[in-house]
């Protein structure tokens, strides 16, 4: 099933599209003013960075940059060679803090206050994202591998700080960062969320296999940006991203709930 659905949002043209095959007939019988069936669910995941704002406003290639800066001054290399290794430590170790944890020993929060030092003036309120969170029945919940600091200046900014009943961080997860099983079975263990009543949306694919593997519905926010990690990984992931969307917005303004 592959449902294209022309709205206006932050694009001029909406994507909608059922990654895997419908679960139940009613599902295959929607009729066309029906949106995806999220009427299971009453917990609602949210990565931040790039899925509760818009990918190309410049604010996470601002975080990126800094990380590449406190790597270079880490390390002593030249920026180029940092880039590389910053790309590297995260790749295999989920974060780039994580490799520099466990490689260098370096201080979680000299480097999540320096990282995370950044100008919030790309972001300004979004109404219809406000409108489209709120009419979420049950909890909501930010689940980032920044910091909980990081995470309330962004959702103060964008106005949606008052609709979120908590936010996971990397510390709260003991600094084992998505995609690692270990992070979201912590949050699952100690929120008490039922993984079948609950749906992920995140803007990187391979962040959405440990969720769907609990149980959870995944949405893959695709934003056709370089921070996505789409391509490749999105073959990776199949059979575990339930929904693919381009436009968050819209996509939560139609679901069934």
């Amino acid at each position: 099933m592959c449902v294209n659905v022309v709205l206006r949002g932050r694009g001029d043209r909406a994507m909608f599209r059922a990654m895997r095959a419908p679960d139940t007939a009613q599902d295959t019988l929607a009729g066309p003013d029906s949106g995806p069936d999220f009427r299971h669910v009453r917990h609602w995941i949210f990565d931040l960075d790039n899925t509760l704002y818009d990918a190309h406003c410049g604010v996470f290639a601002q975080i990126e940059q800094r990380m590449t800066d406190y790597v270079a001054n880490f390390t002593g290399l030249a920026r180029d060679e940092a880039r590389a290794l910053q790309k590297s430590l995260y790749r295999q170790h989920g974060t780039t803090l994580n490799g520099m944890m466990k490689l260098h020993g370096i201080a979680p929060d000299e480097y999540l206050n320096f990282v995370h030092d950044i100008d919030l003036s790309p972001l300004s309120p979004d109404a219809a994202l406000t409108a489209a969170v709120t009419r979420l029945p049950g909890q909501r919940t930010i689940f980032t591998n920044g910091c909980r600091h990081h995470a309330a200046r962004i959702l103060s900014r964008i106005g949606l700080d008052h609709l979120f009943e908590a936010i996971w961080d990397i510390r709260t997860i003991g600094f084992t960062p998505k995609p690692n099983a270990a992070a979201y079975e912590t949050v699952v263990a100690a929120s008490g969320l039922a993984p079948d009543a609950a749906a992920m949306f995140d803007d990187i694919p391979h962040n959405l296999l440990a969720a769907r593997g609990l149980g959870m519905t995944t949405v893959w926010l695709n934003t056709g940006s370089d921070f996505s990690d789409g391509g490749p990984q999105v073959a990776a992931c199949n059979g575990h991203i339930d929904h693919e969307t381009d436009n968050l917005t819209a996509f939560l303004h139609a679901i069934r709930i």
